[in-house]
């Protein structure tokens, strides 16, 4: 069983759409597909269950696990109970608390080695979380996502291990947008929001923040990027504040990256986060970001050195950080190259794959 080679992974989440969350899990295949015998992704699905594919690693489509219907229960519980007898597997690594609940509710952690990743802050439903994640060895993806999981929810802080979110370093050729090459060619700066397009990424006051800007400044212009349950209620609200010719949605992309070097400027406008891959992707190009203050993305931008920290849920907040940088080339700039080095210093690709493997390792090497 110590041996990392013979082990059997199971990465269990609720779906495999855009998203954070999908981001790591995707990356922790790629670091431990040459360590180990095997890896299987279980979860209702997505758009990513193509690069899973492109990875040559099995994907099992369950029923959405939010559903707590008792039939749907029960349904998932013989489910992921079929796939950890017939694929021998001896760890399992839940990503979302519904998931760890399966684990701890079918008692799994007794015979696979248990590992859940917190993505997340929250502070609801803290019984069943206590219960959901009792057996597991939990990985925070920030300092205040571990704070989040021992004073919420009362969980050993020695059970908790901080491990960095990260994403790969951007060493490809520009690909030039088509689009945001003829926006630059007119004279505009180009705004970009990136993220699931949901209550917790706060798009609206984004959206809002767009008229006061334009009062200032007539030649920017903003993409959404993203895909998700509140892309018709945004697009509605782009028609009512009449920004169609200012605010365009592009959808999901595959090449954030590659996009995001392309952008002046990057807002986050999340309500809540654990450590958020936006800000560490427009970092990894060189650009810097608005951002809310929120849980853990304080932890990355460091405010009026790498970025802007502004409150959340305040659209004149994120007028007044967009226009103050776009105002002042020598002061963005400055904060470009303070974010390119808070990337290679704390969140490289290279640290995230070293600190996980150890992990794995050391846990491994303790469970009986």
């Amino acid at each position: 069983m110590r041996d990392l080679s013979k082990q059997n992974i199971l990465f269990f989440t609720r779906t495999m759409e855009l998203g954070g969350t999908e981001n790591v899990i995707l990356q922790l295949c790629e670091t431990f597909k040459p360590l180990v015998n095997k890896i299987v992704v279980c979860s209702c699905g997505g758009v990513n269950e193509k690069k899973l594919k492109e990875l040559n690693i099995k994907h099992y489509t369950i029923p959405d696990i939010e559903n707590k219907n008792p039939s749907c229960i029960i349904t998932v519980s013989k489910m992921l109970k079929k796939i950890i007898k017939n694929e021998n597997i001896t760890v399992v690594h839940t990503h979302h608390r519904m998931a760890a609940f399966y684990v701890a509710f079918l008692k799994i952690y007794k015979k696979c080695l248990f590992i859940n990743t917190s993505h997340n802050t929250f502070d609801n439903k803290v019984k069943f979380t206590r219960y959901a994640y009792k057996h597991a060895n939990l990985v925070a993806c920030g300092e205040m996502v571990k704070k989040n999981l021992v004073e919420t929810f009362g969980l050993p802080e020695k059970q908790v291990t901080v491990i960095h979110n990260a994403v790969k370093p951007f060493d490809d050729p520009v690909k030039v947008d088509p689009f945001i090459k003829q926006l630059h060619e007119k004279g505009c700066f180009v705004v970009g929001n990136i993220g699931r397009l949901s209550e917790q990424k706060g798009m609206e006051y984004f959206i809002n923040a767009i008229p006061t800007i334009k009062l200032y400044m007539n030649n920017v212009k903003f993409v959404i990027v993203g895909t998700g349950e509140d892309e018709k209620k945004l697009m509605n609200l782009v028609t009512k504040l009449e920004l169609k010719d200012d605010c365009y949605f592009l959808g999901y992309r595959s090449d954030v990256q590659n996009l995001m070097s392309q952008l002046d400027l990057v807002v986050l406008s999340s309500l809540w986060e654990g450590l958020p891959l936006t800000p560490i992707e427009a970092f990894s190009v060189g650009r810097t970001v608005v951002a809310t203050a929120v849980d853990g993305t304080v932890e990355i931008i460091n405010d009026k050195v790498n970025g802007l920290l502004i409150s959340p849920k305040n659209s004149n907040a994120i007028s007044e950080g967009v226009i103050s940088l776009l105002s002042n080339d020598f002061e963005r700039q400055n904060y470009e190259i303070a974010a390119k080095r808070t990337y290679e210093k704390e969140f490289s690709f290279s640290s995230f794959t070293y600190k996980y493997r150890d992990f794995y390792k050391e846990k491994i090497h303790e469970f009986k």
